[in-house]
C-alpha cells in the first residue's frame, strides 16, 4: 500500500503543491493586513494539499486512456499499470474528504462552497475534449486557491479578492497555453483542444503575453486598491521581470528552451509574490 501511495504522489507531482501554496497564503495576507492564525494557516494548508491531490489524481484518471496514446506521457503511472483506476479513485476521495474537512474546520462559508470548488478542477480534466479554452478552466481551478483563502480568513467575498483571483487565473492562462505548446501536434490527432492547437504557434504566443499582461495589471490594481506598500509592489515588479524573461525564452521558431527549469519559473512567480506580500506585512 505505501508503495501504490509513493507512485501516486510520483504521479501528481505532488512536491509541487508547494508552487500552489503561495498564492493561497498571498490572498490570505492580503485579505488580513497581517499574519493568519496558526490555525488558519494550518487549515488553509491542509485544504490546498486535499483540493490539489484530488484535482491532480482525477486529471490523471480521466485522461489516462489519452495518457497511454501522447508520447509525452505514455510513461505515466496509470498508463504503464503500475497502479490501477481504482486505487487512483480510492485517492481522489480520501483527498476530496480532506479538502472538505480543512473547508468545516475553517468558517461555514467555506464549508459550503467546498463543492464547488471540487467541481470545478474535476470539470477541467473535460474540457480539453471540446474547447479550446480550457487553459480558462484550469486558470479558474487555480484562482480558487487565492479566492478560497480570502474567504477562509474573511468568511466573505471582497472585491479585491475577484482582482487577485483574476491575476492568477490570467497567469495560468498564459502559463498553460505555453505548455500545451507541447502537445500541439498530438491535440490534433487526438482532436484534443487548445489555444495552440487551434491558432498555431505565433497566434498562442501572443495570447500567452496578453493574458500575463492582465496579471500585471491586476497586480498593480491591487495596489490601488489595498493599503500595500512598496515592498508589495517591488515583488510585482520582479514578477514582471520573471515573465518577460519567461517569454523571451520561447520563440515561434524554437521551443527547445519549455523544459522543467521553465516551467518551475512559474513557481518563483507566485513564491515572489508571495515572499514580498509577506514582508510588507511584516514590516
Amino acid at each position: 500500500m505505501l508503495d501504490r501511495i509513493k507512485i501516486i504522489l510520483e504521479m501528481i507531482k505532488f512536491e509541487h503543491t508547494i508552487f500552489a501554496l503561495p498564492f493561497a497564503f498571498t490572498g490570505a495576507l492580503l485579505a488580513l493586513g497581517e499574519l493568519p492564525s496558526l490555525r488558519q494557516t494550518f487549515w488553509i494548508a491542509v485544504a490546498m494539499v486535499g483540493a490539489r491531490s484530488a484535482a491532480m489524481g482525477f486529471n490523471r484518471w480521466a485522461d489516462r486512456d489519452i495518457d497511454a496514446e501522447n508520447p509525452r506521457t505514455k510513461t505515466r503511472a496509470l498508463p504503464l499499470g503500475l497502479v490501477t483506476p481504482a486505487q487512483v479513485l480510492v485517492f481522489i476521495i480520501v483527498s476530496s474528504a480532506l479538502l472538505v474537512l480543512a473547508a468545516y474546520m475553517l468558517n461555514p462559508l467555506s464549508f459550503t462552497l467546498a463543492p464547488l470548488a471540487l467541481a470545478i478542477v474535476f470539470f477541467y480534466s473535460y474540457t480539453k475534449r471540446f474547447t479550446f479554452l480550457s487553459h480558462a478552466f484550469l486558470g479558474l481551478a487555480i484562482a480558487g486557491a487565492p479566492l478560497g483563502a480570502w474567504i477562509a480568513v474573511t468568511g466573505r467575498f471582497e472585491f479585491p479578492a475577484l482582482v487577485l483571483g483574476l491575476a492568477v487565473l490570467s497567469w495560468l492562462v498564459g502559463f498553460d497555453i505555453l505548455y500545451a505548446l507541447q502537445d500541439r501536434e498530438f491535440d490534433r490527432t487526438a482532436s484534443l483542444h487548445s489555444v495552440p492547437q487551434r491558432f498555431g504557434v505565433k497566434t498562442a504566443l501572443l495570447i500567452s503575453r496578453l493574458a500575463h499582461l492582465v496579471t500585471m495589471i491586476c497586480l498593480f490594481w491591487i495596489y490601488t486598491l489595498l493599503p500595500v506598500g512598496m515592498t508589495f509592489l517591488l515583488g510585482v515588479l520582479i514578477a514582471l521581470g520573471l515573465i518577460v524573461y519567461e517569454h523571451s525564452l520561447v520563440k515561434e521558431d524554437d521551443l527547445s528552451k519549455l523544459n522543467i527549469a521553465f516551467f518551475n519559473m512559474n513557481g518563483y512567480i507566485s513564491v515572489t509574490i508571495f515572499l514580498f506580500t509577506l514582508l510588507d506585512v511584516l514590516l
